[in-house]
């Protein structure tokens, strides 16, 4: 079932909160929430050189054909234990309403909208023991597959405070070509500056953008083997 973005005012801001922390669940039985920490490399593999090798993701099943949770212009695998669900667009107080309404609808709208991209699906990591998400954003049909690097960049500046982005290509499994890119976002809310990343591939049916983030750096780091096992059985629907 769609995730609707609907409610009162009060209710749009406990989701941009939820957005902005990945979630509001404390990380362990403890409360504690893991230090974040913006040292050490992710090589080429998805692996944290610093923290050491992680082991590869199984599989728990796949997001994007018809019928599944999310139908996207693409398909992948998904780790075991990630809930995926698609995102509802339908913004609220749409046509007029009271004034809450129009500030709900407003808010919904930078939520579901970065740059060119609409959010499409939220694949929840809390079932497997981190928080966080992995999301997909959708673009419009009639981009160039030598527009991804460029479309990417519009999405990472979209988000805010970014810094040291650095893009590179990749090639699935599949043969599905894209561009991906590891960067640093600041959160104003959260004082505090965390590594997060995301890959695009460019489809008849437009680009489609991948995007991992995290609590923080520490949460990313644990959650790269589901993204990169995404990124690897990438395949066009």
């Amino acid at each position: 079932m769609a995730r609707a973005v609907r409610g009162t005012v009060p209710a749009q801001l406990a989701l941009l909160a939820g957005v902005l922390t990945g979630c509001s669940e404390p990380a362990g039985d403890d409360g504690a929430k893991p230090s974040a920490s913006t040292s050490g490399a992710v090589s080429a593999e998805g692996k944290d050189t610093a923290a050491g090798t992680e082991e590869a993701a199984k599989s728990g099943g796949s997001v994007g054909a018809a019928g599944s949770a999310c139908p996207l212009p693409v398909t992948f695998d998904t780790a075991e234990k990630w809930r995926p669900e698609a995102v509802e667009t339908g913004t609220p107080g749409a046509g007029g309403g009271s004034e809450e309404d129009e500030l709900a609808a407003d808010l919904a709208e930078g939520l579901l909208r970065q740059g060119p991209f609409t959010a499409a699906c939220e694949i929840d990591a809390k079932p497997a023991g981190n928080i966080g998400f992995i999301r997909v954003w959708t673009g419009e049909k009639g981009a160039e597959e030598d527009d991804a690097e460029a479309l990417l960049k519009e999405f990472v500046a979209a988000e805010g405070d970014t810094s040291e982005a650095k893009y590179s290509e990749f090639t699935s499994d599949s043969d599905v070509r894209g561009t991906e890119v590891e960067y640093l976002y600041t959160s104003e809310a959260l004082d505090e500056t965390k590594k997060e990343g995301a890959f695009i591939a460019v489809t008849p049916d437009g680009p489609v953008v991948v995007h991992l983030g995290g609590l923080d750096t520490q949460e990313h780091e644990q959650m790269l083997p589901a993204y990169e096992l995404a990124k690897r059985t990438l395949s066009t629907t």
